[in-house]
């Protein structure tokens, strides 16, 4: 799991300190086909895509941060939020020829033994398969064979193309009446980024065959054009058809987690728990949604019960030593931070920890540790705009007024859809008397966050000002 925390806002002086947040930033590719094209202007409650157009139910940017797209930071993160970002240079430079290599395929091995079985030669040097010598003809017209056969191109080999061609032609050979090769072709439409075509193909699946997994295929699509409400009215219709699966609810659950509709989220989360006690996500969500609102000792409790299922990760004990802060249980805080720093995988898990730490110390007030716990967190992660901008709150403290401002610019260029830093530089600009720039500060933070009452209140100061000018 990843869970995703936050402090309630604090402020020392007239600044403010970022709310925590955690590693799970998502988003969506923009669609540039037309026939993918979304509305610019969506209807309220409608839209994934557009941080304003969400209904009700959820908390403000002071007490749950949000992502860049302005969904809030979830409990859990979940498959496909991390699409599109390769972790490594091998994944970056893969293409459908292998999955290992970007260099063409070359005919060396063919002159040594027959065409035929060349396709099927292995190596201890070479592929399992050699797939541009596959007769995909041949193997179409075997129907288990052929199965085996797309599942190793698709998922081992990562070749849409070759997969798409052979169950083309597989289905073409079962006169269309097989709804499983439906579905392999949706994947690969989906995979290709034919959003109408897979959903066309998923629809005529499900026709022939209702199968839970068609419906989860075609929800994705539907989240991926953009339509969350159809995307809803798709898993509650598979409700009706499959009383109680818990896939299903858990759809919802999300969908309106993504929608900054928090109350309806926790109870699908809670309806989850009813058919499966042991399902981690579900566990997670409420917990961190009891955390956003002010019952640290009630999500506490949740995150015992993953500790007793046996999750053991950086996460888990990062979570439960917020927990145990903000539940007054001083004693197991800092072994539980101890613990998760002991289990980070990664600089980025570390420094999440670190910057945890820094506001505990700020919580007891030795501002000299948070400092140095803020300061650690750029050490292992140097692109953390939060730590940037508690940092600049620090350094305006000790009065070191140009340090405190190249601090939080370099915040709000790392962070533009965070309004702390906007914020805090107008609170600055606005104490050494650089009006103008504090005046446009303060409408980047009006716009990042609307509802910030103390904004509205630089904002009318400065107008007043102005006018009287």
């Amino acid at each position: 799991i990843q869970a995703a925390w936050n402090l309630k806002t604090r402020a020392l002086t007239e600044m403010v300190y970022v709310d925590e947040i955690d590693m799970d930033q998502e988003g969506i590719a923009e669609m540039i086909l037309d026939e993918n094209a979304i509305a610019q202007v969506a209807r309220p409650g409608t839209s994934l895509k557009l941080p304003g157009t969400s209904q009700g139910g959820g908390p403000s940017p002071a007490v749950r941060p949000v992502t860049q797209s302005g969904r809030p930071i979830t409990g859990f993160v979940r498959p496909s939020t991390q699409s599109g970002r390769p972790s490594t240079m091998e994944q970056a430079i893969r293409t459908p020829r292998t999955a290992l290599t970007a260099r063409p395929i070359t005919s060396a091995s063919g002159g040594y033994v027959r065409l035929g079985t060349a396709s099927m030669l292995t190596n201890p040097d070479g592929p399992f398969i050699n797939l541009s010598r596959l007769n995909l003809t041949k193997y179409a017209q075997k129907p288990k064979l052929a199965k085996a056969l797309f599942e190793y191109i698709f998922h081992h080999e990562n070749d849409v193309k070759n997969a798409l061609d052979l169950a083309a032609l597989a289905t073409e050979h079962a006169q269309f009446k097989d709804w499983w090769w439906k579905v392999q072709i949706g994947k690969c439409y989906y995979r290709l980024g034919l959003y109408r075509e897979a959903e066309k193909q998923f629809k005529s699946a499900l026709k022939q065959q209702d199968m839970v997994d068609t419906i989860l295929y075609l929800a994705k699509v539907y989240l991926r054009l953009d339509q969350p409400v159809t995307a809803l009215n798709l898993y509650k219709q598979g409700l009706e058809r499959f009383p109680g699966e818990v896939t299903l609810i858990c759809g919802i659950a999300r969908i309106y987690e993504e929608m900054n509709n928090i109350s309806s989220a926790a109870e699908y989360y809670k309806d989850v728990l009813k058919q499966d006690n042991t399902h981690v996500e579900a566990i997670a969500c409420i917990g961190s949604n009891h955390f956003y609102s002010d019952q640290p000792e009630i999500a506490l409790r949740f995150y015992r019960r993953l500790l007793q299922m046996g999750v053991y990760n950086c996460q888990l004990f990062n979570n439960l030593g917020l927990c145990c802060f903000y539940a007054q249980q001083y004693d197991m805080t800092l072994s539980s931070f101890e613990r998760a720093l002991f289990l980070a995988e990664n600089e980025e898990e570390t420094a999440d920890v670190w910057y945890n730490l820094g506001h505990v110390a700020v919580g007891i007030g030795d501002l000299n540790l948070a400092y140095q716990c803020f300061k650690l967190t750029l050490v292992n992660n140097n692109d953390y705009a939060e730590a940037y901008n508690n940092l600049a709150v620090l350094e305006m403290r000790k009065g070191h007024t140009e340090q405190a401002r190249a601090l939080l610019q370099t915040a709000s260029s790392l962070a533009p859809h965070m309004y702390e830093p906007h914020f805090n530089v107008a609170i600055l600009s606005e104490k050494v008397g650089d009006l103008q720039r504090s005046y446009t500060a303060a409408q980047k933070s009006e716009e990042a966050f609307p509802g910030h009452v103390d904004t509205q209140q630089l904002l009318k100061e400065l107008k007043e000002h102005f006018a009287m000018l």
